[in-house]
Formats: C-alpha cells, sequence, structure tokens
C-alpha cells in the first residue's frame, strides 16, 4: 500500500489539531503524548531526512522502539508532510494504515514495525554496524525508547555493548515518565554513563534544553538523552 506524501505544516501549535483526529481506541495515550515533544524537535530541527529522502542511503534514521503508543508519532510525519493528515482520523481501524503499532511498509518514513518493548535499542545497534559495513559513517541512527523498555534484558545487552564499541553515530532518546518496574542505582542516565555512553538528562518538554542535549557532540561515544516527562491528558 503506498500513500503520497504532503505538504508539511511546520508547526508545532498544530499538534493538538492533529492528535485531536486520531479518535480510535488508544490504549496507551500517555506513551504516546510523553514522546510528543522529542518526536517534534528530532524532526523539525535534527534528523535529516525528509519524505524525499525516505529511501537515500546518506538519510539519518530514526527507530520508535515505543511503538505502542504510536499517536504523537504519526502526527508529527503527518505535519512533515510524511504522509498525508486525512489519513490521521482512520488511526487503528481495519483498513488504515497507521495501526496500534507502525508498519514500517505501511507507512512512509517509518524504519521499523516497533511496539513489543526492548527491540529498538539492539535494532539501532545492528543498524549503526550495517552502516559501518557499508562504509557510511555520515548517517546517524536515532532510536527513542521508554524508561520501562529497560526492564528488558535485551537492552541492557546493547547498551553494554555500544559504548565500548564507540558507536558514535548511534543516539538513544529515553523518555522518563516513571514507568519503569525496576528502580537503578543513580538513575538511568548513571546506567548509560557506566557503559561508557554520553549522556544528558533535560526536562522533555522543554525544546531548547531537548535540542541542545541532542546536537551536544560526543566523539567516540554513543549518545544518550534521558527525557523527564509527566504524561500529558
Amino acid at each position: 500500500m503506498t500513500h503520497t506524501t504532503a505538504a508539511p505544516t511546520g508547526d508545532y501549535r498544530d499538534m493538538n489539531r492533529l492528535m485531536s483526529l486520531m479518535t480510535g481506541d488508544e490504549k496507551h495515550g500517555p506513551a504516546a503524548t510523553s514522546t510528543l515533544d522529542a518526536l517534534w524537535v528530532l524532526y523539525d530541527r535534527v534528523l535529516r531526512v525528509t519524505p524525499g529522502t525516505v529511501d537515500a542511503p546518506d538519510r539519518d534514521r530514526f527507530l520508535l522502539s515505543k511503538g505502542h503508543g504510536p499517536m504523537a508519532y504519526y502526527a508529527v510525519l503527518a505535519a512533515h508532510g510524511f504522509f498525508g493528515e486525512e489519513l490521521l482520523s482512520g488511526f487503528g481501524s481495519y483498513d488504515s494504515p497507521l495501526g496500534h503499532h507502525p508498519d514500517r511498509t505501511l507507512v512512509p518514513g517509518v524504519e521499523i514495525g516497533s511496539g513489543s518493548l526492548g527491540h529498538g535499542l539492539p535494532l539501532a545497534v545492528g543498524s549503526v554496524l550495517g552502516l559501518r559495513a557499508q562504509g557510511l559513517t555520515d548517517p546517524r541512527v536515532w532510536v527513542l525508547i521508554g524508561d520501562a523498555e529497560l526492564d528488558e534484558g535485551s537492552n541492557h545487552e546493547a547498551l553494554a555493548y555500544a559504548g565500548p564499541a564507540g558507536l558514535e553515530q548511534l543516539h538513544t532518546v529515553v523518555i522518563d515518565n516513571a514507568s519503569a518496574t525496576y528502580g537503578r542505582p543513580g538513575g538511568i542516565a548513571a546506567r548509560f554513563k557506566a557503559a561508557a555512553w554520553s549522556v544528558d538528562s533535560v526536562d522533555g518538554r522543554d525544546h531548547e534544553a531537548l535540542y541542545a542535549a541532542f546536537t551536544a557532540p560526543h566523539p567516540g561515544r554513543p549518545r544518550a538523552v534521558v527525557a523527564r516527562v509527566a504524561p500529558k491528558g
């Protein structure tokens, strides 16, 4: 199934309207709204990918591991012209490409099918290694995970590997809305620091703080940004 792209709106103030178009049964509202600001800053100011470059070898890759709450992701993609906003009203319906978990074969701009916890960070590590094997050292790989996903051992294996391996192309955004079951001494940031990552913790609603953290240099190390949020709605 293919869908044409649309002219981007490019205005964060339009997000509430776009989100409100998705009236399907959504059981993970806080999971969606907690990601909205980080996603907006990434697509509006950081990621080097556009509707016209979704297949370009040198594009940045964005992987939404927190795929069980994709409404904000869909709204941001529509706002930036990856598909027409008329698709949003069908969210979650039988014949809509916008499912409760994003499908990379149906939604323009989506890099992975996701929603099962703990897969995105390992896939991001593999993506960086695959790019390196092809001699592509400029594209960056971004992955957005939830704090509860760090309850999954697969994430810790990927985290422990990426730091010592010096995967500088890898960037991880952790949405911390205090939903994890297990605590960690020193918090989430300390876990990444212990594995030799470059790490920062910021207010996940503050666009300027997010942008500064996303664009900070981190030579020779993967980058992690912990975005602390209180869920909207």
